[in-house]
């Protein structure tokens, strides 16, 4: 396999301002190293992360960017030290791709937390540096990728490989701190972003045992919430119901990915409750009512994915428990299209390319 010439789909700084940027391109990968492994790309998820790095949002974006971290494909190759893996084992690849491996994070399985001199690096836009420090790596809008054996994960035989790709990044994102925040059964959870990972955090919490309320500023995703599980739906902007539901929830998980006013959502929370962003990054619209926070011993906190082995075990309680992600599959010739759509919530709820459809072009 000439893996210099590698098919893409991804852009580049000289496009990024129309936006409709993404199209074919080549990429190298290298041949796996005797603790790598070469996967060959089957289904990858389309992440509002891509919508952000892509439009450089964070102002973190290395170019060229090749996006994807949801990524599903099967073992072509295994390298010489290579224990875990063999040709044609169905596989899968989440948000990082390595990290230091010697701190005090990546020794607790926290891998997304590297304390190490270059932190983890992502499975695209490397390690983040875009000053010229840093280094690029290419994600899963790709015909294959090499991944080192320690952050490659095993799908489940029970899980559609097909859907599967989401639980990578919308499933873990959502699945941590539920578990780190000890969810209990019998508990009151809300879910504020009814989209990718949000549909995701109801299925997990539910089947933890938890009651749980869908939050969301649209009336007629009230049904699709009742659909994924949810015991109840509350519509923001309706303010009486938002007030009588304050002091009700023990968790609350916000999903949205855009700046928002968060103080109407402290509001909601019990005494020592709990609201996590896995969202937003970046400033809410409106500053933290602190007086709210402090009157009722409320935490605000924040939760970045999940490490290596807590996404093996996100995908192996969803297998379990029969939980997969809600997806609309499209060709890889389609992305813009999707993007556009994303942006205006109109996928239900996680799209994934069908990269057969790149290899054939």
């Amino acid at each position: 396999m000439d893996l210099s010439k590698t098919k893409a789909f991804g852009t580049s700084r000289s496009l990024i301002n129309s936006f409709n940027a993404l199209s074919e391109m080549e990429i190298e990968r290298q041949a796996p190293k005797a603790d790598e492994v070469l996967i060959e790309i089957l289904y990858c998820g389309v992440c509002h992360s891509d919508l952000h790095q892509i439009k450089n949002d964070w102002g973190n974006t290395l170019w060229p960017c090749v996006p994807g971290h949801e990524i599903v494909g099967k073992v072509v190759q295994a390298g010489s030290a290579v224990t875990k893996f063999k040709e044609g084992d169905t596989v899968g690849v989440g948000c990082l791709i390595d990290s230091c491996g010697h701190c005090d994070s990546c020794h607790e399985g926290l891998e997304q937390y590297c304390e190490g001199p270059v932190s983890s690096t992502a499975t695209y836009n490397g390690y983040q540096k875009p000053d010229g420090s840093g280094y690029n790596t290419f994600g899963g809008y790709s015909t294959h990728i090499t991944v080192k054996e320690s952050f490659v994960l095993s799908i489940p035989d029970s899980l559609d490989s097909k859907r599967a790709a989401p639980i990578l990044c919308a499933g873990i994102t959502t699945y941590s701190p539920l578990r780190h925040w000890n969810v209990q059964p019998g508990q009151s959870v809300a879910v504020v972003g009814i989209g990718g990972l949000g549909h995701m955090a109801i299925k997990l919490a539910k089947a933890m045992g938890a009651t749980v309320t869908a939050i969301t500023r649209l009336e007629e995703k009230r049904a699709d919430a009742k659909a994924l599980g949810a015991d109840a739906v509350l519509v923001s902007a309706d303010d009486k119901a938002m007030t009588a539901a304050e002091l009700s929830f023990d968790l609350i998980l916000a999903t949205v990915p855009d700046s928002f006013d968060i103080n109407p959502y402290i509001n909601l929370l019990k005494r020592d409750g709990k609201l996590i962003i896995v969202g937003v990054i970046g400033p809410f619209k409106e500053p933290t009512n602190n007086m709210q926070v402090l009157f009722h011993r409320r935490s605000v906190a924040g939760s970045l994915i999940g490490g290596i082995k807590e996404t093996q075990e996100v995908l192996d309680f969803c297998a379990e428990h029969n939980i997969m992600p809600d997806v609309q599959m499209i060709r890889m010739q389609d992305i813009n299209d999707a993007f556009d759509k994303m942006e205006k919530e109109e996928v239900r709820f996680r799209y994934v390319i069908d990269m057969q459809s790149l290899k054939n072009n």
